[in-house]
């Protein structure tokens, strides 16, 4: 059974598929929104603790990572962190910079998709939900898309089918198995801005600090950050942690600074002179106690003697190790933890302009499932506007 025909059919109605749909249908083209699940932009309500981190003020080419470090840049200049806030200031959402360039919703994430919801409205875009894609084959003028809601024909086709993160709310490999059998270029998708894990023999020392959480400046390879560390039971977490996942490959080595901005040879040396105190007290003045307390431990050291009867030669090499650990992870705690996905469409597959495949005219790819991940804190969603503007404006021009 045809159900419909179609300028542009848009699968998944994710961040980046209801920003290209209502940016098509405004342009004039009939479009259809396609989500197989039962609720859309689930990634977009859960993100931000319920508040949605929707973009970062800069939001940057830097801030990505893909084979081709630059495909994002003119995608991002065309559509830049100042133009969603026009957007979100036009629906009277209220927000707030949080960190580091970070936006958030004052109140409720429900305010973002439920703006995406009325721009798609003034585009008189169609929905199929819930509804699965079944198959897509090319024709001579366009596509033949089979659904749970039956066939239906589109010129254009934009797979904005997420990645692989979070599979309870609906994760699938859907967009890199079109991809596939279109026969362009995928690359190896990975859990990335996900916690790391440490084999259990390693780990066992540490791991009663669950739970203990401070500032670190954390680096793999040349890439670092200053962020905060969380302890977990199986190993470390927090956002430096998150950050430098994306980097980090497995046989990789970290190396953790655990007092960023201090010397702590050279303070503890220096305190000597001025304080009574144990080690261990004036060691907790710049770092979290129970962690000072098994780094001394671990050391030989006795925290509780006092700081005067420690020798120098100790307190030097104590500051040096503090200031340079070295953890090799064992892994991560893969999808179920992961925020985004790592790889995806090879970017050298697709127009970096339109998003457009190459070898597949009318084809595009958006948001996740391409090969653009972004740092944390609002970068991937930037990501997601930009891309799905980009395609909605290149879908949305006038037909041949």
């Amino acid at each position: 059974m045809q159900v419909g025909r179609y300028d542009v059919a848009i699968i998944g109605a994710g961040a980046a598929g209801m920003m290209c749909a209502a940016v098509a249908g405004q342009r004039g083209r009939r479009v259809v929104l396609i989500e197989h699940a039962h609720r859309v932009g689930e990634k977009i309500r859960i993100s931000g603790g319920g508040r949605c981190n929707f973009t970062n003020v800069h939001a940057g080419p830097q801030h990505y990572l893909s084979r081709e470090p630059q495909f994002a840049r003119d995608v991002l200049r065309a559509y830049s962190p100042r133009d969603f806030m026009a957007l979100v200031k036009l629906h009277r959402i209220g927000f707030h910079e949080k960190h580091k360039g970070q936006l958030f919703c004052d109140d409720s994430s429900q305010r973002i998709i439920d703006m995406l919801r009325a721009e798609c409205a003034q585009g008189r875009v169609q929905w199929m939900q819930p509804c699965g894609v079944r198959h897509v084959e090319p024709t001579g003028a366009g596509f033949r898309l089979g659904t749970d809601h039956g066939v239906l024909l589109a010129r254009r086709v934009v797979v904005a089918t997420g990645g692989l993160p979070v599979p309870k709310i609906g994760a699938s490999d859907y967009g890199l198995r079109l991809a596939r059998q279109f026969g362009l270029q995928v690359v190896p998708p990975q859990p990335a801005l996900v916690p790391l894990t440490f084999a259990t023999e390693h780990w066992q020392p540490f791991a009663g600090l669950a739970g203990v959480a401070g500032e670190v400046k954390v680096s793999c390879g040349a890439q670092s950050f200053d962020e905060d560390l969380l302890f977990t039971h199986r190993g470390l977490s927090g956002p430096a942690i998150l950050q430098i996942s994306s980097f980090w490959t497995p046989g990789d080595s970290l190396r953790i600074d655990l007092a960023p901005g201090h010397d702590l040879g050279r303070l503890l040396r220096q305190a000597k002179t001025q304080s009574r105190q144990s080690l261990l007290n004036v060691l907790a003045q710049w770092m979290p106690r129970r962690l000072a307390q098994v780094w001394v431990e671990a050391q030989g050291l006795p925290g509780d003697r006092r700081l005067a009867e420690v020798a120098d030669a100790k307190l030097t090499a104590l500051g040096a190790t503090l200031a340079a650990w070295s953890v090799r992870p064992s892994g991560t705690e893969g999808w179920r933890k992961a925020e985004v996905m790592r790889g995806g469409v090879d970017t050298a597959e697709l127009h970096p302009l339109t998003l457009e495949a190459r070898r597949v005219p009318g084809l595009h790819f958006i948001g996740e499932v391409v090969d653009v991940t972004g740092w944390l804190g609002g970068y991937n969603f930037q990501w997601a506007w930009a891309s799905g503007h980009a395609a909605g404006m290149a879908v949305g021009a006038s037909p041949d």
